[in-house]
């Protein structure tokens, strides 16, 4: 189980949002991006993640396509990507880079309003 340092870990994250499209980056730019060690017992009750399984990542907001202008002011658009859960899962550093990159791209896809089932048919599930 490969093991970055925070920089690294945060790092990867970074260069995973580098090769986001411009057209899509322009339509997260207000979307806050974390990167926390595990995600805690309340969120995985809240996200109703079977026990015994976790998340790699995390959405927090309303997608932007159910936005409405007319909307009470709500809290900003949060991802989180969770560090523990992604190195446990993977074998390499190769390997974690590359999962770090489709967790990015999976969340922001959640944002879009995408679903798991598109997600699934594109390698991002």
């Amino acid at each position: 189980m490969p093991r970055l340092s925070s920089k690294a870990f945060n790092q990867a994250v970074e260069q995973a949002l580098a090769r986001i499209p411009e057209e899509f980056v322009q339509h997260i730019r207000e979307v806050t991006i974390l990167v926390e060690e595990e995600p805690s017992a309340e969120v995985l009750e809240d996200l109703e993640v079977p026990e015994g399984d976790t998340l790699f990542g995390a959405y927090f907001g309303v997608p932007a396509g159910e936005k409405s202008v007319f909307d009470a002011a709500v809290e900003p658009d949060v991802i989180v990507i969770y560090k523990r859960p992604l190195e446990e899962y993977c074998e390499t550093v190769e390997e974690l880079t590359e999962e770090i990159e489709i967790t990015v791209v999976h969340e922001i896809a959640h944002h879009f309003g995408i679903d798991e089932d598109v997600l699934d048919r594109y390698g991002y599930g």
